[in-house]
């Protein structure tokens, strides 16, 4: 069965070399129906089968024509002629943050540019600057972008990755096997992973081989052994999967979720304590015996640790806390009460204020904050100041009526001068405001630093929204000076987000701690567009365990009176 994911990817590709081609209009259509197929709760399958395919949004006849194709043949005919037009590694140019079609185009044309290697080589023999339209510095951005692309390698984005890694895991218990765990970088919810790792306890492991490898989704079985194997998901995703005795499970599990530097001190510490540590279990230097290893606390614990969560598991100095017993208690996705960025119809948003209010309710939320683009984002339906200023009004009733609170914000940018989108009596009539910049991503470390600043000399700005305005693998973090940006936001009370949209994981981890080292208060958010991106708070609660944050250093934890008190001090 041809899945989603797949579906989805081939109608990027058509976007993508509808691109190439400068057929914006096919492009928009075909984008809008991979991300609403990519969004679907249920399979492309059930909606043909029920005849809905054009119920789906931005698929019409033609669209659902194709999808129906791509349902019975694995395949599209047309997009196959299409790929014959261009060199496949065109398209892949564009993956570059500096290349849009025109210059993919023109890079082929001119130079013969077929591929990432061949860009690279064009690059650094300075054949690129000779171009009409270019110059040195597009050159060196040009490199820069590829070295972001090739440093992403075949990683998958977490979030991604780990509906994926959390299906086949269920899919295992669901059949009997009661001990199964993510491991690897994605049980430490690093933003980026390589292959899914998944790890289980079972004194039958051939029994969990055969289980694993006939997964339905799996295409390729790469390779099958007694206890461990690999194979290929209809994705192209890889998936290993080891099996261990159950005596050794808990050891395999703190062995095989890493990391390296982490592992390292605790092999170390074990030898100094007269033990010695692997993946079997804790095992006494003289005679063998066998300490620990069943459970994964208990290696911990026998070692004069306290148990620490997977996502402090860095090297960054956690041993040394779990030794001296201050491991902080770290934030919890139940500790959440509420979303601070949450985008409507009124911009590009997919549900309305009411929806997002009871889908809030629904989830257990306290309050929940809308936050839609301001005028000057054209390309995201900027909302007009009058009918922003209209719709404070309905969150008020929305409030009274449905028992939740519903904040009416706005996500406005931060122009280049360091000013902002919307006037400040406007700006006032607001319970807060996030300051996000959305252009001129390419001023120098000291204009971009001052701009931020200027900024937060605004009383209305409440918190920075994606404070480095990167995205994982498409773009690079604006230059500028974060340890800067971090000190003045604890000196003035602006909220840092940690944005849990799966491309953006932004601030990240290490500037998470450098956060909660100055003092500054951070806001989770998920910077929904729609009602299924609300799920995204846990990317953001995720990010901030790894960068060491406890309930006090976040204001989604706090009761609506101090969430209002700490906006309006702003103010004040």
């Amino acid at each position: 069965m041809v899945s989603n994911v797949e579906i989805a990817s081939m109608l990027y590709e058509l976007a993508e070399i509808m691109d190439l081609k400068g057929d914006v209009f096919k492009r928009n259509a075909y984008r809008r129906a991979a991300q609403s197929v990519e969004n679907l709760d249920d399979e492309v399958s059930v909606y043909r089968a029920e005849g809905r395919l054009e119920s789906i949004p931005g698929v019409g006849k033609a669209i659902a024509q194709k999808i129906a194709e791509m349902l019975d043949t694995g395949g599209l005919k047309a997009l196959d002629e299409l790929r014959a037009e261009f060199p496949s590694g065109v398209v892949e140019l564009m993956r570059v943050p500096e290349i849009g079609p025109k210059t993919a185009m023109v890079l082929y044309r001119e130079l013969g540019v077929k591929d990432l290697n061949g860009l690279r080589q064009a690059a650094e023999q300075h054949r690129i600057r000779a171009l009409k339209g270019f110059g040195e510095r597009s050159e060196e951005a040009i490199l820069r972008g590829i070295e972001l692309v090739q440093g992403q390698g075949g990683r998958m984005l977490l979030g991604k990755a780990l509906p994926i890694a959390e299906e086949v895991a269920d899919y295992l218990r669901e059949n009997g096997l009661d001990e199964v765990s993510v491991a690897g970088s994605l049980r430490r919810w690093k933003e980026t992973i390589g292959d899914i790792d998944l790890l289980v306890g079972t004194d039958d492991p051939l029994r969990a081989m055969a289980l694993f490898t006939s997964y339905p989704r799996v295409t390729e079985v790469v390779a099958k052994g007694p206890t461990r194997s690999t194979v290929r998901l209809a994705d192209g995703t890889q998936v290993d999967l080891r099996a261990v005795p159950r005596s050794s499970y808990g050891a395999a599990l703190q062995y095989f979720t890493g990391s390296k530097e982490h592992n390292v001190v605790m092999r170390r510490l074990a030898i100094q304590q007269g033990f010695r540590l692997n993946e079997y279990g804790l095992f006494r230097r003289d005679g063998g015996e066998r300490v620990a290893g069943a459970d994964e606390a208990e290696i911990y614990r026998t070692l004069g640790l306290d148990p620490m969560p997977p996502e402090m598991r860095e090297g960054r100095g956690e041993i040394e806390a779990a030794a001296a017993h201050r491991l902080p208690e770290l934030v919890r996705e139940e500790d959440i009460l509420g979303d601070f960025h949450v985008h409507t119809v009124m911009s590009d948003g997919k549900a309305t204020m009411r929806e997002i209010a009871l889908e809030a309710r629904r989830r257990g939320y306290r309050y929940i904050g809308v936050t839609d683009h301001s005028r000057s984002l054209h390309i995201a339906h900027g909302v007009a100041i009058d009918d922003l200023l209209a719709s404070v009004e309905e969150a008020r009733q929305l409030t009274d009526e449905l028992g939740i609170a519903v904040l009416r914000g706005a996500e406005v940018d931060i122009l280049e001068d360091g000013s902002f989108d919307y006037p400040e009596e406007v700006l006032s009539e607001l319970d807060y405001v996030i300051g996000s910049v959305h252009s001129g991503f390419k001023m120098g470390r000291k204009e971009m630093t001052e701009r931020l600043l200027t900024a937060f000399t605004c009383r209305e700005l409440n918190i920075l929204g994606h404070p480095s305005g990167r995205l994982i693998g498409r773009r690079q973090a604006y230059e500028a000076d974060m340890d800067r940006i971090i000190e003045e936001a604890a000196r003035t009370g602006v909220l840092l987000e940690v944005n849990g949209s799966i491309e953006r994981m932004d601030l990240n981890d290490v500037h998470c701690r450098k956060a909660k080292e100055a003092g500054a208060m951070v806001a989770l958010s998920t910077d929904a567009h729609r009602l299924s991106h609300l799920d995204n708070i846990r990317y953001a609660v995720h990010t901030a365990r790894r960068g060491w944050l406890e309930k006090e250093n976040v204001l989604n934890t706090l009761p609506l009176d101090r969430v209002v008190e700490i906006f309006r001090g702003r103010s004040a």
